[in-house]
């Protein structure tokens, strides 16, 4: 006779994003951040690919997106818990 396993328990996401985000683990907040944080590393990413065009300033301007590249992963990691001090502020 078969069984069946069950894989996963059943969600009720009948609340719409708010049960969805919360299922991942994100708040509003803290999607804006990560999303942010992606951005950055887009903007960093591209800085490295053009770094090299002009000899004279490669270092410095290789530097620059490597600073930028540690910024948008500091953001993404640590993003939801540095604003979190700013939006829960007690007055």
């Amino acid at each position: 006779m078969r069984t069946f396993t069950t894989l996963a328990k059943p969600v009720d996401m009948s609340g719409g994003f708010k049960d969805f985000f919360d299922t991942i683990g994100l708040t509003g907040g803290g999607l804006v951040t990560k999303g942010i944080a992606a951005v950055i590393a887009v903007i960093a990413i591209r800085m490295m690919f053009t770094a090299h065009a002009n000899p004279k300033s490669a270092l410095q301007k290789g530097s620059m997106a490597v600073g930028t590249l540690f910024v948008a992963v500091v953001l993404a990691l640590y993003g939801d818990t540095l604003f979190s001090t700013v939006t829960q502020a007690k007055g």
